[in-house]
């Protein structure tokens, strides 16, 4: 059995991992595949409390590891998946979290700045004359949890490496919403000619938004996966082989026009895979350039992990971490909605009911 940092080391090992990577992990010349780690992880985890009479001596270590594992691995998850465009930064219980940026007198962009609040409340607030502009980034609690049954701890079925994963992803999600939120709720503050919103992709408006971004430097498009799609030439003589190909393999063009197409993470609400988490109708041209990330992403504090116990006696694992997002936006990005993407969250014909279609009854021989 692993000591505690031994434990929390395999920990943040097994939630830094690539799922689909053929190696995720090397050691002493040997290599590791993600279930074998998590095989290993789910182990360790079982000889702390694989009964309910472990989890009750060893809880409060299990919730230590699974904070310190979210504490180190979330934040870097979340600059990973959002590099592109956003700045995560760590701060102090307490401390206000205040974002920095020089002011370059060169620059023609004049700054906006909308702050998003994990209730739903924006706020626009202005940027102070200064040569370091400073804004805070309020942040607001997050939540996740994962519940785990009486009876998986009498039948030893407990599983804190499922209940990490699956907290972090929650997790995760919860901020992929709130920075959609945020380049969302961030356009109106646009001047008009930065925006075009219109039903479909009118590759003319489209290309004179390059053209306005481009004037700041070199611009790439973020945008999802369902509005990478319609990005594709009017007229069938312009694609290339190249084109074709990418278009069958991927179903969208990782260039437009020369210009860098990044998708945007998209995630699913819940466990039954109807509703997505970000708007796909939105689309945004950012050009390179001395702040060329519009999105502040800001945690605060530890996280916290506790148990609510239900009244069948299961277990509710209870996570709380501070996190806030702003958007800050400038008169060099342009912003694309296509509205009849927007406010596509449900995910059409996803209700299946097989009862109409499959003979759920069978004949036992000789019965």
């Amino acid at each position: 059995m692993l000591d505690r940092n031994n434990l929390v080391q395999l920990a943040k090992t097994v939630a830094k991992a690539d799922p689909s990577a053929p190696v995720s992990y090397s050691f002493n010349g040997e290599q590791f595949s993600y279930a074998a780690l998590n095989e290993t992880l789910r182990r360790e985890f079982n000889e702390y409390a694989g009964t309910y009479a472990l989890y009750r001596e060893n809880k409060n270590l299990i919730f230590s590891v699974i904070e310190e594992t979210l504490d180190e691995v979330l934040p870097k998850k979340v600059e990973q998946a959002y590099m592109q465009f956003a700045e995560t930064k760590q701060f102090a219980q307490g401390d206000k979290p205040i974002f920095r940026r020089k002011r370059d007198v060169r620059s023609r962009a004049k700054q906006f700045i909308t702050r998003v609040g994990l209730a739903g409340i924006y706020e626009v607030f202005k940027l102070g004359p200064s040569e370091e502009e400073s804004f805070e980034v309020r942040t607001s609690a997050i939540g996740g949890a994962a519940q785990i049954g009486f009876e998986e701890f009498l039948d030893g079925r407990v599983d804190f490496a499922e209940v990490t994963a699956i907290v972090m992803e929650g997790m995760d999600e919860l901020i992929m919403k709130e920075v959609g939120h945020a380049l969302s709720a961030s356009i109106n503050q646009l001047p008009p000619a930065n925006i075009v919103v219109t039903n479909g992709f009118d590759e003319k408006a489209f290309d004179n938004l390059l053209v306005i971004a481009s004037a700041y430097g070199e611009p790439s498009i973020y945008c999802t996966y369902e509005f990478a799609v319609k990005m594709v030439p009017e007229q069938g003589w312009r694609w290339t082989e190249n084109m074709k190909q990418e278009l069958w393999d991927t179903g969208h063009l990782a260039m437009y026009k020369g210009r860098k197409v990044i998708i945007l993470p998209q995630g699913l609400e819940d466990e039954t895979n109807t509703r997505k988490v970000i708007n796909p109708g939105y689309c945004y041209i950012i050009p390179s350039g001395a702040d060329s990330k519009p999105v502040k992403i800001a945690f605060e504090g530890g996280t916290i992990v506790d148990e609510y116990v239900n009244a069948d006696r299961s277990r509710e694992i209870q996570v709380y971490k501070k996190v806030g997002v702003t958007a800050m936006l400038a008169n060099n990005i342009c912003a694309y909605a296509d509205t009849e993407l927007l406010g596509q969250y449900e995910l059409a014909d996803s209700i299946w009911d097989s009862s109409n279609f499959v003979d759920m009854s069978y004949n036992v021989k000789g019965a």
